[in-house]
């Protein structure tokens, strides 16, 4: 059974950071492409962040460039991490991990096919 678990999220002021991570079993996801994504209350679901499955590319968004930094652990089972630096409130959103099975990296969420249920970022001003 494929499970994404992400953790780490939680309430942080404006400027502050908070570490995501995401747990990926079930399968071997080290030939999986892992992304980042978001979703702020009334808007849809946005890319944030993606890295290929060697973890030797990454991709941002625009707004979380120099800020963001993703990365992922292939040991025994795949780890996925978004340290975020700088947030801002219009950042506050449920961040969810998603996989995608495939060398080429995707930044839309349709071309994701597993998900987790996302962890909950409020950034106060």
């Amino acid at each position: 059974q494929v499970q994404l678990v992400e953790s780490g999220g939680g309430l942080v002021q404006a400027g502050g950071s908070l570490r995501l991570s995401c747990a990926a079993s079930g399968r071997t996801f080290s030939s999986y492409t892992m992304g980042w994504f978001r979703q702020a209350p009334g808007k849809e679901r946005e890319f944030v962040a993606a890295v290929s499955w060697s973890g030797g590319s990454t991709y941002y968004t625009d707004s979380v460039k120099g800020r963001f930094n993703i990365s992922r652990d292939n040991a025994k089972i795949t780890r996925v991490y978004l340290e975020m630096n700088g947030q801002k409130p219009e950042e506050t959103a449920v961040y969810f991990c998603a996989a995608r099975y495939g060398l080429r990296v995707e930044l839309e969420s349709y071309e994701y096919g597993y998900w987790g249920q996302g962890t909950q970022v409020t950034v106060s001003s």
